[in-house]
C-alpha cells in the first residue's frame, strides 16, 4: 500500500489532532445526509435509514479495530474496552467506561450529535433504536459472547448525568 508522504512527515501530535479532524468530518457526513433524509421524507423514514447504515458500519469499523488491536475471536471484556476506545466517537464524544466483573458500561457523558442538534434549534435525535443495533453489532463482532442493553438513550432517558449509557454483559 503506497502511504501518503505528507501524512508521514507529520508528527505524534498532528496525527493525533488529524484523527480528531477525521472524526469530525465522518460525523458531519453521517449527519448531513442523516438531515437529508429527515428534512424531505420525516423522521420516521430517516430512522429507517439510520438503523440500515448503522447495522452495517458498526460491524465493519469493528472489524477494522479488532484487527488492528490484534484481538482473539474471544476478546472479552478487556477486549471490548479497547475496541470501544478506538471507535470515531471516542475522539469527539466525551465518554467514559466502567467495568464491574463480566460487566462493562458505557457512557456518553456529551455527544456531538444531540449538541449539535440543540444548537440548531432542532429536535433532539431519537438514537435508542440506531443505538440498539450499532452497540449489540459492535460488541457481537468483537466477542459474539456479549449481550448489550440500553441503560439510557433518548428518547427513553433514565439517566439525565449523561447523553446515553449502554450495558455490555459478557455470557459464558
Amino acid at each position: 500500500m503506497k502511504h501518503n508522504e505528507l501524512l508521514e512527515s507529520l508528527s505524534k501530535e498532528e496525527l493525533i489532532e488529524l484523527i480528531g479532524i477525521y472524526s469530525k468530518n465522518w460525523l458531519a457526513l453521517d449527519g448531513v445526509w442523516f438531515q437529508s433524509i429527515e428534512e424531505k421524507l420525516g423522521m420516521d423514514e430517516a430512522m429507517y435509514h439510520d438503523e440500515r447504515a448503522w447495522e452495517r458500519f458498526t460491524v465493519s469499523e469493528a472489524k477494522r479495530i479488532k484487527e488492528f488491536l490484534k484481538l482473539p475471536e474471544q476478546a472479552g471484556i478487556e477486549g471490548l474496552s479497547k475496541a470501544l476506545q478506538l471507535r470515531f466517537y471516542a475522539n469527539i464524544n466525551k465518554d467514559s467506561i466502567e467495568i464491574d466483573g463480566n460487566t462493562l458500561y458505557y457512557t456518553a457523558i456529551d455527544c456531538r450529535v444531540q449538541t449539535a442538534r440543540l444548537r440548531k434549534g432542532m429536535p433532539f435525535h431519537p438514537c435508542k433504536s440506531v443505538g440498539v443495533l450499532e452497540y449489540s453489532g459492535f460488541a457481537k463482532t468483537i466477542d459474539s459472547r456479549f449481550t448489550c442493553e440500553c441503560v439510557s438513550c433518548y428518547p427513553d432517558i433514565t439517566d439525565d448525568t449523561c447523553c446515553c449509557k449502554w450495558k455490555f454483559v459478557l455470557n459464558d
